[in-house]
C-alpha cells in the first residue's frame, strides 16, 4: 500500500524498556503514540467496552475469559452477534490500527502491527530485547517483585505475547527475520537505545533534523 504516513511499529520483550524507548522515539520525531491506546479506539470501532479489549490484550485464546465477564463489558448490542470470537475482536483491533496508520505518522507498540500493516510502504519494524539479567532486575524494581516472583511473571507474560503473536502472523516473535532491526537496549541505555533507532529511521524515511 503506498500510504503517505510512516510508521514505527516496536515489539518488545518483558523488562527491555522498549516501551519507554517507544515514547521517547515518538516524542523525538513527533509522531502519534500508540500502545494501550489503540484499545480505546478498537472498543469504538466494535461497541465492545474497552475493559474487554484490556483483558484480553495480547492473549491467544480471547474467548477463554468470556464466560468470566459480566454483560456490560460486551455492550448491549453486541452481545447477541452471530460474528463474536477471537477473530472478530482481533479484526476490530486490527481495523482501528490500519485507521490510526492513514491518519498521521505513528510509533505502534506491540499488538501485531508489524503484520497487519506489512502491506504498507513506509512502514519500520523494530525489536528490542536486553540480557535476561537487565530484564528480571527491571520487572522486579519496576513491581516491587522477589526475583522468583519476577521471573514467573516474564515467562508467564513472554509465553503469552509470543503465542499471541505466532498465532496470527505465522511468523516467530522476537526472530530476527520477522523486524528491520533488533536492538539490545543494555549496552546504550534507554535513552541512548531511543536516539540510535531515531538516526536509523530518520535515515530510512530521508527526514531532515528537524522533522
Amino acid at each position: 500500500m503506498n500510504n503517505h504516513t510512516r510508521i514505527i511499529n516496536i515489539g518488545r520483550q518483558i523488562g527491555s524498556g522498549g516501551l519507554l524507548i517507544a515514547k521517547e522515539l515518538a516524542r523525538n520525531l513527533g509522531f502519534v503514540f500508540y500502545d494501550r491506546e489503540i484499545l480505546n479506539l478498537a472498543a469504538k470501532e466494535s461497541g465492545f467496552c474497552e475493559r474487554f479489549f484490556e483483558q484480553n490484550d495480547e492473549r491467544k485464546g480471547f474467548l477463554r475469559s468470556l464466560f468470566h465477564v459480566h454483560v456490560p463489558l460486551l455492550g448491549e448490542s453486541n452481545f447477541y452477534r452471530n460474528d463474536f470470537s477471537q477473530e472478530s475482536l482481533y479484526q476490530f483491533q486490527s481495523d482501528a490500527i490500519r485507521k490510526a496508520a492513514e491518519q498521521s505518522d505513528c510509533v505502534f507498540v506491540g499488538r501485531t502491527a508489524d503484520y497487519i500493516l506489512r502491506d504498507y510502504r513506509n512502514v519500520v519494524n523494530i525489536f528490542i530485547t536486553a540480557d535476561p539479567e537487565e530484564r528480571l532486575r527491571r520487572v522486579a524494581e519496576r513491581l516491587r517483585l522477589n526475583e522468583e516472583a519476577a521471573r514467573k511473571l516474564i515467562e508467564d507474560k513472554e509465553e503469552s505475547r509470543a503465542a499471541y503473536y505466532n498465532y496470527y502472523t505465522g511468523k516467530k516473535w522476537g526472530h530476527a527475520s520477522s523486524y528491520d532491526l533488533c536492538v539490545n537496549s543494555g549496552p546504550l541505555g534507554l535513552k541512548g537505545t531511543a536516539e540510535l533507532i531515531e538516526d536509523f529511521v530518520r535515515r530510512r524515511f530521508q527526514m531532515t533534523p528537524d522533522r
